[in-house]
Formats: structure tokens, C-alpha cells, sequence
């Protein structure tokens, strides 16, 4: 048995005769949560691990590359697949939560709470998860999601960004190794500090939520 252990974007490998390699279960130095088998066949299981900092020592999964493959081929086809992400539109009357990344694609930048879809989980589920993860909060899914898309401006890569109305309770508290800042801030706000495409999709939850 072998385990693909993934954390946003990253990848835990080992070396072996030169190459990195999938880990076998007693090579993996840190408690993981094992979610399902992988397809094709071999005994592989797709798996998370338990930690207390991002991996950013961990190879990204974009450029895993097969031996009998150029580099610029294999980067060809992890470009061309959809990156599906999940945000929470969490409002509290008529303000919205924003968060201010500190590392990765949105070091920096506010957003929305969210991030990338795990492998076997709904989206319903990932929203949530991922909102636990940022600001600590629990939620409930209140309304119709919104879908998304884009190619974005900097990565070159295909968005699906699913975003869900969502009430949250409690005062955020921002996890300090992936949030910068978090806060409740009006809607005329949100829509200066967002980028114009997110602004809009943010804009498209709000009205369907007041005509609902």
C-alpha cells in the first residue's frame, strides 16, 4: 500500500533510487486521515495529513512530473485541468466577512474564506471545512451556491469557484499560519477590496439570496 497525501496543493513524497515515489505507510513521519482509495487500480489511497504549518517545503502537485514525459508536456496537461475552489459568502446583516491571506495565491489579498476542493469531498463539505480552517467559525449553508469561472489573470489557470451563502456564528478567529486578517465589512467595501470578478459573483449571491 502506497498514500498520496495532499494538503492545499501539496504533496508529501519520498526519494527512492532518485526519484521522488509515493510514500509506503510507515514512511509518513506525521499522523494522517485516510479518505479514499484512488482510481486505476493500485493500492494507493488518497490521504490528508494532521499539521500544525503549511507544507511549504512539499512539492506542488503541478509539477509532478511521469518520467517518459517532457516537463513542458506534463506542465501542458496539469494546466489545462479546472482548479475547483469553494468560498463561503458569509454575511451578518449587511456586512460580509473578508479574510486577508499570508501565504500562497491570496498572500496579501482579501477574499472571500475558502479554498480548494478535496479529492471525495461535496462541496457543501469543503465550504464549511474550509471556513472552520480559516477563522475557526461553524456555518450552515443557507442558500443557492453560485458557480464561477475564470482564467486567471496571473496563474494562466481555469477556476471553478463555487461560492455558497453562508451564516456564521461567533467572532472570527484567523488561523495565524494561513490568515493574515479577518473581518466583517459592508458590501460597498467588499467589492473595492476583492478583485472585479470575484466582486461580481459576490454581487450575483447577495441578489438571489434577496429575491429567495
Amino acid at each position: 500500500m502506497r498514500y498520496y497525501i495532499e494538503t492545499d496543493g501539496r504533496v508529501f513524497l519520498v526519494e527512492r533510487d532518485g526519484l521522488l515515489d509515493l510514500p509506503e505507510p510507515e514512511e509518513v513521519p506525521f499522523p494522517i486521515d485516510r479518505i479514499a482509495p484512488l482510481a486505476g487500480g493500485s493500492d494507493v489511497w488518497f490521504c490528508t495529513p494532521r499539521l500544525d504549518r503549511h507544507p511549504t517545503q512539499w512539492p506542488s502537485k503541478d509539477v509532478l512530473a511521469e518520467s517518459a514525459a517532457t516537463p513542458a508536456a506534463v506542465a501542458a496537461v496539469h494546466a489545462t485541468m479546472p482548479r475547483v475552489v469553494v468560498e463561503g459568502v458569509c454575511r451578518r446583516g449587511d456586512r460580509i466577512l473578508l479574510v486577508k491571506g499570508n501565504r500562497g495565491l491570496t498572500d496579501g489579498l482579501w477574499t472571500l474564506p475558502g479554498g480548494f476542493l478535496r479529492f471525495a469531498e461535496t462541496p457543501e463539505e469543503g465550504v464549511l471545512r474550509e471556513i472552520r480552517e480559516e477563522v475557526g467559525l461553524q456555518g450552515s449553508i443557507v442558500g443557492t451556491p453560485h458557480i464561477h469561472a475564470k482564467l486567471g489573470a496571473n496563474t494562466r489557470l481555469h477556476w471553478i469557484m463555487i461560492l455558497f451563502p453562508v451564516a456564521v456564528d461567533g467572532t472570527p478567529t484567523p488561523n495565524p499560519d494561513e490568515i493574515a486578517e479577518a473581518c466583517f465589512v459592508d458590501v460597498e467595501t467588499a467589492m473595492q477590496r476583492l478583485d472585479a470578478t470575484l466582486g461580481n459573483a459576490v454581487r450575483a449571491v447577495i441578489e438571489a439570496a434577496a429575491t429567495s
